[in-house]
């Protein structure tokens, strides 16, 4: 193995070879009592899944990393760091590739995923006693047969290691983490749609069997997104988003 990154000191590195999955590893050590600001890398997952228990491919050579949190908030408010998530992937990510977010936490380029991020918490009456954000970004590979197109930055000519991704991540992360306890949401919406995918656009959101339409309009105050249509504004705060083509 490669020598541990230097993390900010708010972190907490566990470093494995091969891993069923970083954020089941998270939550065992939650449960545990595991403190805030632990992290969980892998080189490789046996058993990596992304949102709805979708398989996450896990070769060697990309980032798997789940971080765990304990922000004492209520779960919706706790899932706003989905977006401060997916702002530190576009800020960590190597200059000259424009990044986009797609909500709710995928990290587009050129239209194609490069990124995913998995929320996972649990609750202790209103408040949230310990959320995991799992981050998978492609480094030197990506899936070719996925609902959405895939890319990495092997694909885009780039090129970063794990472990240097890792920490470039892990200090953006860290800057929007506390600006969200320090100023709310307000801070982190902002800069999310100066890099909105799809927004303007019509769109489809699915969640299980229901599909929505309408046109992306914004993204509310929580977090949820904004859609219009015929039937008037709905506030979705779940689903998956696809083109209506």
């Amino acid at each position: 193995m490669t020598p541990l990154p230097a993390l900010p000191d708010f972190f907490t590195l566990r470093r494995f070879a091969e891993i069923d999955s970083t954020n089941d590893e998270a939550r065992r050590l939650a449960a545990a009592g595991a403190q805030s600001g632990l992290v969980v890398w892998a080189d490789r997952q046996t058993a990596g899944h992304g949102r709805q228990g979708r398989a996450w491919q896990s070769p060697h050579g990309n980032l798997y990393c789940s971080i765990l949190l304990r922000p004492d908030r209520a779960a919706a408010d706790a899932a706003q760091l989905g977006f401060a998530a997916a702002l530190a992937v576009c800020e960590a990510l190597p200059p000259g590739i424009e990044a986009r977010c797609k909500w709710p936490n995928d990290v587009l380029v050129d239209g194609r995923k490069i990124a995913g991020i998995l929320l996972e918490s649990e609750a202790s009456g209103a408040r949230v006693s310990w959320l995991i954000v799992g981050v998978g970004i492609n480094l030197a590979s990506h899936p070719e047969a996925t609902d959405t197109p895939a890319t990495s930055l092997t694909a885009l000519g780039k090129y970063a290691t794990p472990d240097a991704m890792l920490a470039a991540f892990c200090v953006r992360f860290l800057h929007w983490h506390e600006t969200w306890r320090a100023h709310g949401f307000a801070p982190l919406r902002a800069s999310w749609l100066r890099r909105a995918h799809a927004l303007g656009d019509e769109i489809r959101v699915r969640y299980g069997a229901v599909e929505t339409r309408g046109r992306f309009a914004d993204l509310d105050a929580s977090g949820a997104l904004v859609l219009e249509n015929a039937e008037g504004t709905r506030h979705i705060a779940a689903g998956t988003v696809f083109p209506t083509g």
